[in-house]
């Protein structure tokens, strides 16, 4: 992989159509779930997630023991399909691609970050990842082989990327066969892009609700999107504050709890095709989500209180630019 990771853009007017309901149960419905009521889902953040390069795309390489200490959830970038098992996933570091980089200081690395209280998850997916998850079999072989990978490697847990469709069904299946093998301290990520949270009959958006109790967060791709519908049924675009926390309150309002919704952005306007935004905006939306200060034209109709964290693409990127995302964003969350 050599480009940036650049989901695909979907169409408003599909997004217009489709994003009616979702809508409407934001808006009417019951507000955020107890906490009490989902005790089982890890709820350790707030969380500065970074996706980590196992690729050179011209940004920067670098190994995980330069990753910042900001980033307190560091994911793997990427899994790749186990040939010949469907719905298998492996992992395979380019150490040419990073200067040498061995297997064995890969793993050690990943040990001194987790002995600092950092986790290190391995994302499955990307632009061009495409790992198929359709039926009972797939979802053992997935289940199965994430957790060796786990075992292999030391990863806290899974990151699901897949940004070519998923089966609702039959992921949570696999990832609670996973959680049934590595046990309650999983974590368990997702990165949708903006089209997937926009009506409650989309895969992700059914996923979501349905781990609601073993999910720890969903980290939203508010980034190459174009304008999407707001909970409140109006349209906002990308790069502005309202096109974070009008997104995110469809979250907060169909029963994720508040730490389970990150927001995602590109560390630097290079790293995606659109949707930059500065690390002020990300601070003013936080704020406007969790206080109900610093909002734009849209206020949630109450604070929500501390929100999951945020998300970016990438650590690598970020790199480039003197880590100006994990120092401001970090700074505001704590984890700096």
């Amino acid at each position: 992989m050599t480009a940036p990771r650049t989901p695909r853009r979907p169409r408003l007017a599909a997004a217009l159509t489709a994003a009616a309901a979702a809508c409407a149960l934001a808006l009417t419905g019951a507000g955020p779930a107890a906490a009490d009521d989902q005790a089982d889902a890890a709820a350790t953040g707030p969380w500065l997630t970074g996706y980590w390069h196992n690729f050179d795309n011209g940004s920067t390489t670098l190994p995980i023991s330069e990753v910042p200490a900001a980033y307190n959830l560091i994911a793997v970038a990427f899994a790749d399909n186990l040939a010949g098992v469907p719905g298998g996933i492996t992992f395979n570091l380019a150490s040419a691609e990073l200067g040498g980089y061995t297997e064995q200081r890969f793993k050690d690395d990943i040990a001194a970050a987790q002995a600092q209280g950092r986790k290190v998850v391995l994302s499955v997916g990307g632009q061009n990842g495409h790992v198929s998850v359709t039926n009972a079999t797939e979802a053992a072989n997935f289940a199965d082989s994430a957790h060796d990978l786990m075992v292999e490697y030391g990863f806290d847990g899974i990151d699901i990327d897949l940004e070519h469709g998923i089966n609702a069904q039959y992921m949570e299946e696999a990832l609670r066969s996973l959680r049934s093998q590595a046990g309650a301290d999983l974590i368990i990520t997702m990165a949708p892009q903006t089209i997937d949270f926009q009506a409650p009959s989309y895969a992700y958006y059914q996923l979501a609700q349905n781990i609601g109790d073993i999910l720890t967060i969903v980290n939203m791709q508010y980034y190459n999107s174009g304008s999407m519908l707001g909970c409140d049924g109006q349209v906002y675009s990308q790069g502005t504050v309202d096109f974070l926390t009008a997104q995110a309150c469809i979250q907060l309002e169909m029963g994720l709890r508040p730490d389970q919704v990150g927001l995602g952005l590109p560390a630097t306007p290079q790293a995606a095709g659109g949707g930059h935004q500065s690390t002020g905006n990300v601070i003013a939306a936080l704020d406007c989500l969790e206080s109900g200060r610093s909002c734009g034209a849209f206020t949630p109709a109450q604070p929500y209180g501390p929100i999951g964290g945020a998300m970016t693409w990438s650590i690598n990127w970020d790199a480039t630019n003197g880590y100006a995302f994990a120092n401001a964003i970090g700074a505001r969350l704590g984890t700096a």
